[in-house]
């Protein structure tokens, strides 16, 4: 046996934070059957603080993107442990959608969003493959540089 999702993350150095409040009159996921969808999560570290801000293609670059959609991604499983106790009934990841807040010309996205998606496929391997959509955005809340929400099949 490979391991459980969490020793995966751990062997990579990848920790759970707590998962963050919801910012407005919404909630951080909803179950409905047998499909988990979490609201966006912003790029930031455990203490709550950006880790990466402001725009690609303006000051962020395309390394700093994907590490931001990379925390982005870790913020999502957070929210899943917190849905189901556990990152294992997760049985597929099925889609993700990226936001990319970026200068109108920045073609780059899908590298940025990369960060999620390699990290969906470390964790669950082949259940990690994902349908995923890439939009560059004017902005986002706090002028995060990458938000990502995501849906999930569960056990």
């Amino acid at each position: 046996m490979a391991g459980t999702v969490e020793q995966k993350l751990a062997a990579q150095g990848v920790v759970l934070p707590e998962p963050r409040a919801a910012m407005a009159n919404y909630v951080g996921f909803v179950r409905t059957g047998n499909l988990l969808f979490v609201s966006g999560q912003v790029c930031a570290n455990a203490e709550g603080k950006l880790t990466a801000k402001g725009k690609l293609g303006a000051g962020v670059t395309i390394e700093q993107g994907y590490a931001a959609a990379q925390s982005c991604g870790v913020n999502l499983l957070a929210q899943i442990k917190a849905a189901l106790g556990d990152l294992d009934k997760v049985v597929r990841v099925v889609r993700l959608g990226g936001f990319i807040n970026s200068v109108p010309d920045f073609l780059e996205g899908p590298k940025v969003m990369n960060g999620a998606s390699d990290l969906m496929v470390a964790a669950f391997g082949d259940k990690g493959r994902h349908a995923r959509t890439t939009v560059g955005v004017a902005s986002l809340p706090s002028d995060a540089a990458v938000e990502v929400d995501g849906v999930f099949e569960v056990s």
